[in-house]
């Protein structure tokens, strides 16, 4: 079994930072109760496990239970570690008051909590526990893990995506692309995205993320998907939708980049999958009938691109984006308060660069990187630390 990266570091952590607590939050289904078993299994002392993720979530009096186990072991070095906690009401200001109390003691436990919802989580440190947290995310697995663990070749790991547990099943792809949509995919929206908050449309919620999978990297405007989903609002409930989508770690809508200028509400989104096992399940398509497609190819390819720009920066100070201006385009703008990049993606044959030159024209600080053809070679991408790759 696989030991990721972020294993090692929150266990360091948990070990030198006893006077924080420490969250781990990330999609469904990429190892993050792996990762927690792990850190269970190299503990040196007790630890205290239970999670939260029942079809009736459970409220404060679950947390405050489990901690008093925890504090029971309070000599032997425990660790407690509750999973899916934002499924628990009103579990931030619980842990909070919890954790204050503990801040006095000679030895508070060591406390690990996961979650599969950034919006919750979020929420909950934001208004609750400022100060108080070390933040870990667990992204989805990139090539190099999957390629390193299954022994998938690149082009698989480009069609099955990066679901760990999926790839016991690409011998039959029928059986996995109904495993992906209803373990995964279902799963989320009705246990997560929908728990987030009260929503007026279940049902438009899954047609604009099955919408959305249909058209994987491309820049689609809102009244184009008003005109395609049944009782679909306003734009104002799609861009909310997709929100909600996206802090599920499924699906993101890029905003237009527009150079320090304000972003036009309503601007038209470039759809990006967080994971190409959900383009490909939603597709009907199977692997070979979608190597032999160019066109559909190259959306795969320019939509791992993406979501590898979007799993790798995930709390650090750069924003992905896109530019388009007429006939010009470039598919990725990734922006920090100091670095301007442009990202041009040929998945095979040549493409003319006039968008990339375009864009670096209008903006000469920006630095032009070719992904495939002509440029970094795709696995090389794929394999290369982004955030070392954008300095």
């Amino acid at each position: 079994m696989i030991e990721r990266d972020i294993t090692d570091r929150i266990l360091d952590s948990l070990r030198k930072q006893r006077r924080f607590l420490h969250f781990m939050v990330g999609a469904r289904q990429v190892g993050k109760t792996t990762g927690a078993s792990q850190i269970a299994a190299r503990w040196q002392g007790p630890v205290i496990r239970a999670s939260a993720d029942d079809s009736l979530p459970p409220g404060p009096e679950w947390i405050r239970l489990h901690w008093e186990r925890a504090l029971a072991r309070r000599n032997e070095n425990p660790l407690l570690i509750l999973d899916e906690i934002q499924k628990v009401a009103g579990w931030s200001s619980t842990v909070k008051s919890l954790w204050d109390q503990e801040q006095t003691a000679a030895a508070p436990p060591a406390v690990l909590l996961l979650g599969s919802s950034a919006l919750l989580v979020q929420k909950g440190l934001s208004e609750s526990l400022a100060g108080r947290f070390l933040l870990f995310r667990c992204p989805h697995w990139s090539y190099p893990e999957v390629h390193t663990a299954f022994n998938a070749d690149f082009e698989h790991w480009l069609y099955f995506g990066g679901y760990p547990g999926s790839y016991a099943l690409t011998a039959d792809e029928q059986t996995w692309g109904a495993y992906v949509r209803d373990a995964l995919i279902e799963t989320v929206l009705a246990r997560d995205v929908l728990q987030m908050q009260t929503i007026a449309k279940p049902s438009l919620l899954r047609h604009l993320f099955l919408l959305a999978a249909s058209l994987p990297s491309q820049i689609v405007s809102y009244n184009k998907m008003l005109g395609q989903l049944v009782d679909a609002g306003n734009t104002t409930t799609l861009a909310h939708y997709l929100q909600l989508l996206g802090a599920s770690f499924l699906l993101t809508g890029l905003e237009k980049f527009r150079g320090g200028q304000a972003t036009k509400r309503g601007s038209s989104p470039k759809l990006v999958l967080w994971n190409n096992a959900l383009v490909s399940a939603v597709s009907g398509r199977g692997f070979s009938d979608a190597r032999q497609d160019p066109s559909w190819w190259g959306r795969l390819v320019e939509n791992a691109v993406g979501a590898t720009l979007l799993n790798s920066l995930q709390g650090l100070p750069w924003e992905v984006l896109y530019w388009r201006e007429e006939d010009k385009e470039v598919d990725y703008v990734v922006k920090s308060p100091r670095r301007l990049v442009a990202i041009e993606v040929k998945s095979s044959r040549p493409r003319g660069a006039g968008g990339l030159a375009a864009f670096c024209a209008r903006w000469p600080e920006a630095k032009p990187l070719v992904v495939g053809y002509g440029g970094i070679p795709l696995e090389e991408f794929f394999g290369t630390d982004i955030e070392r790759l954008l300095a």
